[in-house]
């Protein structure tokens, strides 16, 4: 019997600086766009979102879910096959972040590529870890990660930072002879390509000083998506899943969608017969933290007690460019569940993130 990839263990990491749609108001009202912000947040469902030290880049964010992960699973650094890192906002153009993340995780033995289809890139990954796992014997055990910075590439004073939340969330992988990834399913639309994205910097436009001027070196929206394109494509991508899973999608025990609608994940659900309840929305606590946003998702739900083993789930991600990806899996036994921090109070941390031996799971040093 093939193997496949099971999920033994996930993390997450919110950075410590909490950004309010408050304090976002106070900032574009003097431009003449606080209004923006409120039609922003009555669509999305988004209050807050939380930002990483000015000297941090996108590896320090995965780093330590990446650690939070691997410390949950009993795994060290030097334990690691492979490292697959999904993000739309790495360190630098080249090398890989990922390679970055490894060197900064002390994971030397580990081979490591980036996955670049932004919010599609968490499972994406884990898509492309349950192949290799399948094929490659010696593969033990995978570090996938997701990680956003693009609050950092934005403009400022362009009120679409009201989206951008940054984060990171991880699982580590490992290799199962039943359950595990059962399917996996792709789309994507490149007329959409020129939409949402930055111009310059790439080979098409090597930065330059009229493309900085320009703001083309900044992350840009000049073209607006139609609703349907996650209203209608997420069921379908569902509906791919269920077909070569051999189950009904109506039926799964947890369905993690992209984190940056709440009003899109309630109309999928009725369009699904899945009830809502089975459909975590994290992007009131967390913000839109694009590639990082399943997998974020995806632990808090683990740790809120939605889903474990024996639970099947999907997990479906959605991004620029344009691309969808989902896949389906069964939960291991070997799941270690994350446990909510108690605090005084008694009740799990009401900032929503994860905390660590009584202390903030917040702004450290970067490595």
């Amino acid at each position: 019997m093939p193997r496949t990839a099971t999920i033994v263990a996930t993390g997450r990491y919110l950075p410590e600086r909490l950004v309010t749609n408050d304090e976002l108001r106070a900032r574009f009202e003097p431009l003449g766009k606080g209004h923006v912000i409120d039609k922003l947040e009555a669509g999305s469902g988004i209050r807050q979102r939380w930002y990483a030290p000015d000297d941090w880049a996108t590896s320090d964010l995965a780093l330590r879910a990446a650690r939070q992960a691997l410390e949950r699973a009993g795994r060290g650094p030097g334990e690691v096959d492979l490292i697959l890192l999904g993000t739309d906002t790495p360190d630098q153009i080249t090398p890989a972040t990922s390679v970055i993340l490894q060197a900064k995780l002390g994971a030397h033995q580990a081979g490591t590529f980036d996955i670049g289809c932004a919010c599609a890139s968490f499972p994406t990954a884990l898509a492309t870890a349950n192949g290799l796992i399948a094929t490659q014997p010696e593969l033990r055990s995978v570090l996938v990660v997701g990680a956003y910075l693009m609050q950092r590439l934005a403009d400022p004073e362009d009120p679409m930072v009201f989206f951008y939340g940054d984060g990171a969330g991880a699982a580590v992988v490992e290799p199962a002879e039943t359950g595990g990834v059962i399917a996996s399913a792709f789309l994507a639309d490149g007329r959409y390509a020129e939409r949402w994205g930055i111009p310059a910097g790439g080979t098409a436009e090597p930065a330059s000083i009229e493309a900085v001027r320009a703001g083309r070196t900044r992350v840009q929206l000049n073209g607006r998506y139609p609703p349907e394109i996650n209203d209608e494509g997420w069921p379908e991508v569902m509906r791919r899943l269920g077909r070569r899973g051999g189950f009904d999608p109506a039926s799964v025990d947890l369905a993690v969608f992209t984190q940056v609608n709440a009003g899109s994940i309630e109309t999928v659900c009725t369009r699904l017969g899945l009830p809502l309840e089975r459909a975590p929305r994290v992007m009131d606590r967390y913000g839109y933290t694009g590639s990082a946003c399943v997998p974020i998702a995806l632990d808090d739900a683990l740790e809120r007690g939605l889903a474990g083993p024996g639970d099947l789930i999907t997990l479906v991600g959605s991004g620029v460019g344009y691309n969808m990806a989902g896949v389906a899996l069964r939960l291991d036994a070997r799941l270690i569940r994350p446990q909510p921090w108690l605090g005084d109070t008694g009740r799990l941390g009401l900032d929503g993130r994860t905390h660590h031996g009584g202390a903030h799971g917040g702004a450290e040093e970067p490595t």
